[in-house]
């Protein structure tokens, strides 16, 4: 049995989720439709919070629960943790609109 430290949540996510912290260099499974990938993650990601699952070019939407939830603000690469410093949200800001 494969222990997961990540929830993907919809086969059109492009972040998954980690349930632990996790260190770098780790090799991480997810599953997605059924098949299981091992994602190389490259820096520490804190409990709960997001890596990218595949290569994110800046200005390219975040993709979480099947919906967009904010946009690139940088180069991501495969591995790397996702959050306010290179993810801009988009939901409920108010001063912008989509």
């Amino acid at each position: 049995m494969v222990r997961k430290s990540a929830i993907v949540m919809k086969p059109a996510d492009n972040v998954a989720t980690v349930v632990e912290p996790v260190t770098p260099e780790s090799n991480i499974t997810v599953e997605v439709s059924g098949q299981q990938t091992v994602i190389p993650v490259t820096e520490f990601i804190p409990f709960a919070h997001k890596f990218a699952l595949k290569d994110i070019e800046a200005g390219q939407p975040i993709i979480k629960y099947g919906e967009i939830i904010g946009i690139a603000t940088a180069g991501i690469k495969k591995g790397q943790h996702v959050h306010v410093h290179n993810l801009e949200s988009c939901r409920g800001r108010g001063d912008k609109t989509n």
